[in-house]
């Protein structure tokens, strides 16, 4: 019923960590496939768990950035709903019950939850979404990202959607960033549910691409970017089914 994509460049610094994403993924009480789109990377590097896993599809791409690598493992999503998810995160135990209950009682189009940071202690820290619990209308959510630099208001991997709705509104073309473009994409397309409870660790380790010394040099333009795309499309989609002759 869900598949969750995941783009992976197989580090050696990461493998442990995928092995634990897949590990929370087999925690999960509902059906569940993984489409691993392997960037550049050689499959036989795969951590056996993954590669012995009968609903764990590898994607075998040139180096092509994650943003691509994810795209085109959508290709391979033959579920109902999808979720993205990084090789260095982990599901928390109800993630998919939960949301996928929404989803499937309520008829909307996507749910998402809070995040937690997972240190490298294991404790965990709550993030909560700054677009607040409950239900929100189809381009709502970009109305709580007051400007750019602040922080996106859903994260982009605790969101559970339809697959069209991620196919509509992919990773956005950009070397970092690009899971802002699909947050704001698919919460403006159809309307969804926010959950206060966390359904994904992120993993915070030296390692990861916000800890790196480039990171800074393209984070602000990135968020700018999102920003207008979720402003210009909320107002395209508002435009377009306005009554004609109303403007």
């Amino acid at each position: 019923m869900i598949t969750v994509v995941i783009a992976t460049q197989l580090r050696e610094d990461r493998l442990n960590y995928l092995t634990a994403m897949h590990a929370s993924l087999t925690r999960q009480s509902v059906p569940w496939e993984a489409v691993v789109a392997l960037d550049g990377a050689d499959p036989v590097r795969l951590p056996t768990a993954l590669s012995r896993d009968p609903r764990v599809r590898a994607v075998e791409l040139p180096a092509v950035g994650a943003a691509c690598a994810r795209n085109l493992a959508l290709n391979d999503v033959r579920t109902e709903f999808c979720n993205w998810a990084d090789d260095d995160d982990e599901f928390t135990d109800k993630a998919m019950e939960l949301r996928l209950n929404v989803l499937q009682t309520t008829g909307v189009g996507w749910c998402a939850g809070y995040s937690e940071d997972l240190h490298s202690d294991g404790a965990t820290s709550l993030w909560e979404s700054p677009a607040p619990p409950g239900r929100h209308e189809a381009g709502s959510v970009w109305t709580y990202w007051r400007s750019p630099a602040d922080t996106i208001p859903i994260g982009p991997t605790t969101i559970l959607a339809r697959t069209d709705l991620l196919r509509a509104a992919p990773m956005g073309g950009l070397v970092q960033g690009e899971d802002y473009m699909t947050a704001v994409g698919i919460t403006s397309l159809a309307p969804g549910i926010v959950l206060p409870v966390p359904v994904y660790r992120y993993r915070k380790h030296s390692g990861q691409m916000t800890r790196q010394a480039s990171y800074p040099r393209l984070e602000a333009a990135a968020r700018r970017h999102a920003w207008h795309y979720g402003r210009s499309l909320r107002t395209a989609l508002r435009d377009a089914s306005a009554p004609a002759g109303s403007g």
